[in-house]
């Protein structure tokens, strides 16, 4: 009898765990969790964790059977147990434990109520930052990268839920991140199905950024980029493609590179983030995906473009690492491309018929060749000097030089216009490339292989280009920033007050004016007889010829200075090639302006008092033979210049006499100038020249 009233009794029976669990729900679900009740069951885990796994099924059980009956307040009770439990228990027996919570918060994710979601949401992410004993080795977090990237999607018709489940689904995505992230064993979160998920989430919410009042964890946008800057900063050296792809199919499936403040702005953020060690990965694949868009508008190429030059500024501040030639090469191919879509088609570019849009794709095009000109300098002139002299020397060798055979841009197809245009833009960037370029010697500036092809592109009879030449020579020779002092033709009164910055020139230097000085030579007398010379041309040879005395002249230097000085002078007296008046005119202005500031850079009183002569007697009989006259607009100019009036010219013989001192060979200059390519300095004519 008494064995029946055992077995009639079942409640006793029941397990501890059990009772333990039921204890802290209280009748009313308002009341919240039993705190008495839940500090037992607490105890009891940890005294008993092989009973986590038993508490863990029945909790979830139980949560299950309260989402199904709608019975919120009890699920909300639920899962702060679950909370406090997985705080307080550390040990071995918590694996299953936490398949169980992982269960139940997949349940509450799978809810279609945002509270709920945003409640598992919240459990998920205590959970992250909840370091474990132990790796695991089987558990996967496929379903919360696409439940939480869902959520991050939200397109909730309230505006206040659609960001609250917004936000939660961004902290979900953080908590994978901060879980599996720094564990090998959970490598496979970087693999390209759950970047692309994870990437596009994000962005999705950066570029959606319309509550401007909310900040920090409230406000999608923010947290979003933050969560986007742990992903990066964390990204391993094998990891950083699958990272940086999805960004770029982001930008391509919402057309954001035109405009491109968006593209901009996230690989700004990913430059910033990533480790220093790891910016040429994705410098190489924005050159690659500009190589996918070579067929795209120009507007898309140019926003890719405009992208790739915030990386290469970014990146040219630390470690560039082997991508140097690449990117080079890279942009003057899709620079080649361009001037190609531009000019190549005659047949479509003559129908008057699409005039409009030809010019509409003209002007398109110009960007996109802007925007390559710009990258390739900007990326040049960051560069160490070793390498930017490597540059250098690779840009030149893609400039298509008449009577040469060029390197590797085909310029058939776009004729005379079309070489033209990548001539002068190759240039721009030479100019970029070599601005702040400062070189030990000469000759590491100025080699052979890159000085040959730039005086070939010197004698070009197109003014524009030859004025890109000469910034570029510019660039090279002024190795103590005195081109800004120089600026313009003019007769300064008082060099000294200019405060020039020099040196005493070096062996390697004056080794180099000995080789290569008469192709500058040549450079300068040459261009300066060119017919469509302009002011601009004429303050260029100027600057030049004041460069090379600051830099590279010594006392045989400055003789053969003077000696181009006389034959600049004589050429244009004898006018044996009809050149306009103006030029005639604007020689003997830069003639003056040198041999003025020539003067009194060496410091000859003779040699000065005659200069002074010469220009006081201009100015009072001939003040068109001035620099601050010739240039003037409305300058009248004579029908001829008078050769009989000696008094306005500089006389050989009198230079001479004042240069005889120790140091220089006076005997040299009765040696009339005559350009050469190779061989001596000077060449002895059959009869000197006399005025």
């Amino acid at each position: 009898m008494p064995r029946l009233c055992v077995c009639g009794c079942c409640g006793p029976l029941r397990p501890r765990y059990k009772r333990l669990v039921d204890n802290i729900f209280p009748e009313d679900p308002k009341d919240g969790l039993v705190k008495s009740d839940m500090e037992k069951l607490t105890f009891y885990a940890v005294s008993a964790p092989e009973k986590l796994d038993r508490i863990g099924a029945y909790l979830a059980e139980r949560l299950s059977r309260d989402v199904v009956r709608h019975r919120y307040g009890y699920v909300v009770i639920a899962m702060e147990a679950l909370d406090q439990l997985l705080m307080a228990c550390h040990s071995q027996s918590i694996k299953p434990f936490v398949e169980s919570f992982l269960h139940m918060v997949a349940k509450l994710l799978e809810s279609r109520e945002p509270d709920l979601q945003v409640l598992g949401t919240n459990s998920f992410v205590k959970f992250a930052n909840i370091e474990e004993d132990t790796p695991s080795y089987h558990r996967r977090y496929d379903f919360f990268v696409s439940q939480f990237s869902a959520m991050c999607h939200s397109t909730h018709e309230d505006p206040e839920t659609r960001n609250r489940i917004r936000v939660a689904g961004i902290k979900g995505l953080q908590g994978v991140v901060r879980k599996t992230v720094n564990d090998e064993l959970q490598a496979i979160i970087w693999e390209p199905q759950h970047m692309d998920k994870l990437i596009p989430s994000m962005l999705f919410n950066m570029q959606d950024n319309e509550d401007f009042e909310r900040t920090g964890e409230e406000n999608p946008a923010s947290l979003a980029e933050s969560c986007f800057r742990e992903l990066l900063g964390r990204a391993a050296y094998g990891n950083m493609n699958n990272a940086v792809h999805p960004v770029l199919v982001h930008l391509d499936n919402h057309r954001l590179w035109d405009p491109n403040d968006f593209a901009v702005s996230c690989f700004r953020i990913i430059m910033y983030s990533i480790q220093a060690q790891h910016s040429h990965h994705v410098i190489q694949q924005v050159l690659s995906h500009l190589d996918t868009h070579s067929k795209n508008t120009p507007r898309v190429r140019a926003g890719i473009v405009q992208v790739l030059l915030e990386t290469v500024a970014i990146a040219a501040k630390g470690s560039i690492g082997p991508t140097v030639l690449e990117v080079f090469n890279t942009l003057l191919k899709h620079l080649r491309m361009s001037v190609d879509f531009e000019l190549g088609d005659g047949s479509r570019r003559n129908s008057a018929s699409s005039l409009s849009s030809t010019r509409t794709k003209e002007s398109e095009e110009r960007i996109v060749q802007n925007a390559i000109i710009q990258t390739i300098g900007f990326f040049g002139g960051n560069l160490p000097d070793y390498q930017r002299a490597e540059v250098m020397m690779f840009v030149m060798g893609k400039v298509p030089v008449y009577g040469t055979p060029c390197h590797t841009l085909d310029t058939v197809k776009i004729g005379h216009q079309g070489t033209k245009r990548i001539q002068a833009m190759l240039l721009s960037s030479l100019i970029m490339v070599t601005s702040g370029f400062k070189c030990k010697t000469i000759c590491a500036g100025l080699p052979m292989a890159f000085l040959e092809p730039l005086c070939s592109i010197s004698l070009m009879e197109d003014s524009e280009l030859r004025l890109l030449v000469l910034e570029i020579l510019h660039n090279i020779i002024d190795r103590h920033d005195n081109r800004a002092k120089l600026r313009g033709i003019r007769i300064i009164p008082n060099v000294a007050a200019l405060k020039i910055k020099r040196e005493k020139i070096s062996k390697q230097d004056v080794v180099f004016m000995k080789k290569h000085g008469q192709q500058l030579y040549r450079h300068i007398y040459l261009g300066c007889k060119e017919e469509d010379n302009v002011q601009k041309n004429f303050e260029l040879l100027f600057t030049a010829l004041a460069l090379i005395t600051i830099e590279l002249a010594n006392e045989e230097v400055v003789i053969d200075l003077i000696r181009l000085s006389i034959a600049l002078q004589d050429m244009a007296l004898a006018n044996e090639e009809n050149m306009p008046m103006f030029i005639r005119c604007g020689i003997m202005a830069l003639v003056a302006a040198y041999l003025n500031f020539l003067s009194q850079m060496i410091a000859n009183p003779p040699f000065c008092q005659h200069v002074s002569k010469v220009i006081e007697m201009r100015n009072l009989d001939a003040p068109h033979l001035l620099p601050e006259h010739v240039f003037r607009e409305k300058c009248v100019l004579p029908d001829n210049l008078d050769r009989d009036d000696v008094g306005l010219y500089f006389q050989t013989a009198d230079l001479a006499e004042a240069l005889s001192v120790p140091g220089y060979n006076v005997e040299r200059l009765a040696v009339p100038y005559i350009p050469q390519v190779t061989g001596k300095h000077y060449s002895v004519p059959s009869k000197p020249l006399k005025y």
